[in-house]
């Protein structure tokens, strides 16, 4: 229920956000009296798809804190968070990053990484993969976590998120221009856009959303085994991270807040949706690459 109560917050605020700097801008007054303002549309896309993609990264470590119940290790309480800092502070500076925050969060096997920057993020395991691995099996997955946050993949991830989001509001609004002039063809005493317009935008808002998500999910599964690999660079080989990806193979994996899941150790549903490739897929991957 919190994480629910969270998500519609988080899009309440990013909207009323949008809205404002899209009013204040005039950007958001595309549709004129001669007609559609392609300049003022293409404004109005940017703010709209680059403003809620970015603004999701920058709150997503706070997010993530809060939905997944993170808990950090400020002072190490005992061998196994001693161990577990020491291995991401180890791992962060053969990446040439800074050390990130680390916590725990209670749940079944799962990772994840997020942060707006590579000197300033978090690494958070889950307690069903700590007593689920061995310290070789969790070192793997937290070089994988910590390979995302040297690629920059939450960076990559929300650019990608932008031009997908600008290209859903940019098309949905000129189709939906179009229709409702077809629909209205001389018509000259209305003003301002009709029903078509707004019904199209929304139809195609939802169609296009969806295949912006599938594109977002196919760069997302590359994204993930160029993680896997640099764990496998981090740790100077890669048999642990194998093993730890034949071991998460075996487990259920935890349910990760929609605004992590993407940087998750596993994840997704279905093929076309999914953020990460199948483990078998990472798996032969890592054994085929040289080193």
């Amino acid at each position: 229920m919190k994480r629910i109560l969270l998500f519609v917050m988080t899009n309440l605020a990013v909207v009323l956000v949008l809205g404002v700097v899209a009013s204040v801008l005039g950007v958001n007054r595309f549709l004129t009296a001669n007609g559609l303002d392609l300049g003022a549309l293409l404004g109005f896309a940017l703010i709209m798809g680059f403003g809620g993609a970015f603004i999701s990264l920058l709150i997503s470590k706070p997010v993530a804190k809060w939905s997944s119940g993170v808990q950090l290790i400020n002072e190490p309480r005992n061998a196994d968070e001693a161990w577990i800092v020491d291995t991401v502070r180890r791992l962060s500076e053969k990446a040439g990053i800074g050390m990130p925050e680390v916590g725990i969060f209670q749940g079944e096997p799962n990772a994840f990484a997020t942060g707006a920057f590579k000197n300033n993020a978090l690494v958070a395991v889950s307690t069903g993969l700590l007593q689920g691995m061995t310290r070789d099996e969790v070192e793997a997955v937290l070089g994988h976590e910590v390979a995302h946050i040297a690629n920059g993949d939450m960076v990559t991830m929300a650019l990608i998120q932008g031009v997908m989001n600008t290209f859903v509001v940019f098309l949905s609004r000129i189709v939906g221009y179009a229709v409702d002039s077809f629909l209205r063809k001389g018509d000259q005493e209305s003003s301002g856009p009709g029903i078509g317009y707004y019904v199209t935008t929304i139809v195609l808002d939802i169609i296009l959303g969806f295949l912006a998500a599938i594109i977002v999910a196919w760069f997302s599964r590359q994204r993930e085994f160029r993680a896997d690999s640099g764990a496998a660079q981090l740790l100077g080989r890669k048999q642990p991270m194998i093993n730890a990806l034949a071991r998460l193979g075996g487990m259920v994996p935890g349910e990760l807040p929609k605004s992590v899941a993407a940087m998750g150790i596993a994840g997704g549903i279905g093929q076309l949706f999914s953020t990460h490739p199948p483990i078998e897929e990472r798996i032969a991957a890592l054994q085929n690459a040289q080193g």
